[in-house]
């Protein structure tokens, strides 16, 4: 085994002996406990921060869908902060990435509880505390997210390892995603005491994530070589250039997640205001746990065999499928309503969990074209793509809410109010699943390809010395190498 960053430093000792590429079980699993620890604030926020802010707190819809705008905006530059500090910062015995997550969780757990206890000091005094308390959050939630979800590609260069690590990732996730819907989302009720409810909970969580945060911190190691250390801005610019795969990755991520955080805002107003069947978010929580466990056993075999690109393109077009189910549907059929919302979790699901395999491909596409490994501000560029995804739905749909003039706290809904809460379910998500499907059918950076990258990589490593050689056949090797004319390496 190699050094996680310094050439010729020695591994630790848990992983001596180690195949290169290949990841322990105990490893894979405190990966993903790391997301489970992130969806604790994230899954929280997204599901809830906004009938928080119309129904406890009492602020307006147009008010709140501004907020989330405004500071989801804020948190995309934050993830550039926070990938030039990664790539910047390096130490000897937790390596790049490890000593973010252990420094930046307690912070970020309490400023999720600060978040949900918004005083009762006028409307202004209100925004004005929403605004610091989401925009404190979201800094601290970059300065732990960017360098988590760096930290796969610096573990594994074998993408049946990263689909692994992926497929992990979406569990930690989806477990706490179904845990609040199971439990939490029933008891959001007219004149149920929320603040109480909010507090505790999220209190609650500043312990549990701890734990698992630090569980991470201890069991997933970085494993791949690099040349350099600390990346100077002038490369991470160089990086990022041409990176032409990263591009259109972003710019289909960045309108899926548009999709995604629309209907993940409006999701519990469909189901309590549209189709009257709120018991019913449980149940969809549930099957998005079902979904993930069932995609996760087949996510390896799925991108040996389609590859990734395809997959992520199948599952936006199922996405795109439930959206348009949603949008359309009586509310006097419920089952018909609720079929289209776990089509569109089943995408969700399937997309969300290639798309991070994909991005660590980009990290490769960058070092094969410089000789610099950026994993930081690779990750950081993608995020904030994915970042102001999010601000644009969560911003749509509190919009389509005030455009239909919902009522926050109100028993039932005007019909007009139906029809936004339905738009903001249905209609954003299926025409950004359309968009996002049609981006990547140009995406060029196949699993072929980049089996060729990490080939060369690996070749340019032998030649100069710089460090031990990367096995070639830890790329995706369920395709094979096509080589140029008499052997030549590949062309851009």
């Amino acid at each position: 085994m190699t050094s996680t960053i310094a050439p010729n430093q020695a591994a630790p000792a848990a992983e001596v002996g180690k195949p290169a590429g290949k990841l322990s079980k105990l490893s894979i699993v405190g990966y993903g406990a790391g997301d489970a620890a992130n969806n604790l604030a994230f899954t929280t926020a997204s599901m809830f921060l906004l009938i928080y802010y119309t129904d406890v707190a009492g602020i307006s819809a147009a008010a709140a869908g501004t907020l989330l705008l405004v500071v989801r905006v804020f948190d995309a530059f934050a993830d550039i902060f926070a990938g030039r500090i990664v790539d910047r910062t390096y130490s000897k015995k937790f390596g790049k990435f490890r000593p973010f997550i252990m420094f930046g969780s307690i912070p970020l757990l309490l400023l999720s509880a600060a978040t949900f206890s918004v005083p009762q000091i006028g409307e202004s005094g209100m925004l004005i505390y929403a605004y610091l308390t989401y925009a404190a959050l979201g800094l601290a939630y970059s300065l732990v997210n960017i360098p988590y979800g760096s930290l796969a590609g610096a573990m594994t260069q074998d993408s049946g390892e990263r689909a692994k690590l992926a497929s992990a990732r979406s569990i930690g996730g989806m477990l706490v995603g179904a845990g609040l819907g199971i439990f939490v989302a029933p008891l959001i009720v007219p004149g149920a005491d929320l603040q109480t409810l909010f507090t505790f909970m999220t209190l609650g969580f500043v312990v549990v994530g701890t734990a698992l945060y630090f569980f991470t911190v201890f069991t997933a190691k970085e494993r791949v070589v690099r040349d350099v250390a600390h990346v100077s801005l002038k490369q991470s610019f160089a990086v990022l250039k041409g990176n032409k795969p990263l591009l259109l990755l972003c710019i289909s991520s960045f309108v899926f997640l548009t999709g995604y955080l629309a209907l993940a805002t409006v999701q519990l107003f469909y189901l309590r205001d549209v189709l009257h069947s709120l018991p019913l978010y449980a149940v969809i929580s549930m099957v998005q746990l079902v979904a993930t466990f069932g995609l996760a056993a087949f996510i390896p075999r799925i991108v040996r065999r389609f590859g990734k690109r395809n997959g992520y393109i199948f599952g936006a077009v199922v996405m795109a499928v439930g959206g348009l189910i949603v949008f359309f549907a009586p509310s006097g059929l419920p089952a018909l309503g609720f079929g289209g919302l776990v089509l569109c979790q089943v995408g969700i699901v399937l997309v969300n969990m290639l798309v991070w395999t994909l991005e660590a491909d980009t990290v490769e596409y960058g070092e094969w074209k410089t000789g610099v490994r950026a994993e930081g501000i690779t990750y950081a560029l993608f995020s904030f793509t994915r970042k102001t995804g999010q601000a644009v739905g969560g911003a749509l749909a509190a919009f389509a809410l005030a455009w239909g003039g919902y009522v926050g706290g109100a028993a039932t809904q005007t019909a007009h109010a139906e029809l936004g809460i339905r738009a903001g379910a249905g209609l954003i998500p299926l025409a950004a699943s359309v968009i996002a499907a049609v981006v990547m059918v140009f995406y060029p950076l196949t699993d072929k390809k980049h089996k060729e990258i990490v080939a060369e990589i690996a070749a340019r490593r032998a030649a100069t010395g710089s460090a031990i050689p990367i096995d070639p056949a830890l790329s995706t090797a369920s395709f094979t190498v096509s080589r140029g004319p008499n052997g030549a390496p590949p062309t851009d």
